[in-house]
């Protein structure tokens, strides 16, 4: 469940396929994501789970795998 919103507000935020993102996906090399795109991507998730990412820990994700892990940390 985590995956499949997380792959939406990617899609949604960086116009991409959602069907191409994968746990192995990374944000800036594989979808040329910038920090204003993962900050956009951090706040579509915070809103959809009703959490809040410290900012220390968005910044130390690479991969789509990596966010869903802290998804779940955080719920």
């Amino acid at each position: 469940m985590e995956f499949e919103k997380l792959k939406e507000a990617i899609a949604d935020v960086l116009n991409v396929d959602p069907n191409e993102v994968t746990e192995e996906t990374t944000f800036t090399e594989d979808l040329g994501a910038d920090s204003l795109d993962v900050y956009q991507i951090v706040m579509k998730i915070e809103e959809a789970f009703g959490i809040e990412i410290p900012a220390e820990e968005v910044a130390q994700i690479s991969t789509v795998g990596e966010a869903v892990a802290l998804i779940r940390h955080s719920i």
